[in-house]
Order: C-alpha cells, then sequence, then structure tokens
C-alpha cells in the first residue's frame, strides 16, 4: 500500500473538497465525523463532485448534474442519471455514457493527518 499524506484531519463539520494527491484528483469528504475519498469527476459527464454534490445520510454521493449516485464504501452504482425533474431526458442523457463504478480510495488518520491509498 502506498500511503500520500493530504491535509490536517481538522475539519469540524461535513463536508468536502477538491484535492490533488500525487497528481491525481480526487474528493475529499466528511460525513458523520468519517473521512473519505473518491474520483473526482462523476463517472457520468465528468461533473467535479465536490461542486455541489450531495452525501446522503445512507452513505451515497450524488451528483449535482443529473444525480447520478455511487455508494461511497465501496464506489458501485445506485442509479445512473435518472435526472428526476424529466425522467425521459434523464434516461436520454444516460445513455451518453457507459454506467460505471465510482473509484474509492482507502483512508486512515495518523498523527492529526489524513492518508489516502493510491494502489
Amino acid at each position: 500500500m502506498t500511503w500520500h499524506k493530504v491535509m490536517k484531519a481538522n475539519w469540524k463539520k461535513d463536508r468536502t473538497a477538491m484535492k490533488v494527491v500525487k497528481g491525481k484528483m480526487m474528493m475529499i469528504g466528511r460525513k458523520h465525523g468519517e473521512y473519505f475519498a473518491t474520483q473526482a469527476l462523476c463517472r457520468h459527464m465528468r461533473w467535479p463532485l465536490a461542486w455541489g454534490a450531495k452525501i446522503t445520510d445512507d452513505g451515497c454521493v450524488r451528483c449535482p448534474l443529473h444525480q447520478t449516485t455511487h455508494k461511497i464504501e465501496d464506489g458501485s452504482m445506485v442509479e445512473w442519471s435518472p435526472f428526476p425533474l424529466l425522467p425521459a431526458y434523464g434516461k436520454m442523457v444516460g445513455k451518453m455514457s457507459k454506467p460505471k463504478d465510482l473509484g474509492i480510495f482507502d483512508t486512515k488518520i495518523e498523527d492529526g493527518r489524513l492518508w489516502v491509498n493510491l494502489s
């Protein structure tokens, strides 16, 4: 395993941010006091997830653009571009890209810092 120091683990509130670790862009987040790290861009249309993604109480990340949703635990897809305002449009836009799981990175807190495993 190749662990890389990302930042101080001192967030007081749950939130997300974009970070670059060893040239790899990722979204770092905190929900219910636990840190996580995912690929930075939505697997559907490449929208930066930290720019408005919702982290749900059931442990999912939902892209604000077309509502594509993945489990934070393992990156598995829950919904692919449902775009709930206009379901027919969501299905059409969803076909612009094949459904894919979201990449997830292991995290740990050590010496007050957040570390991410890139391997």
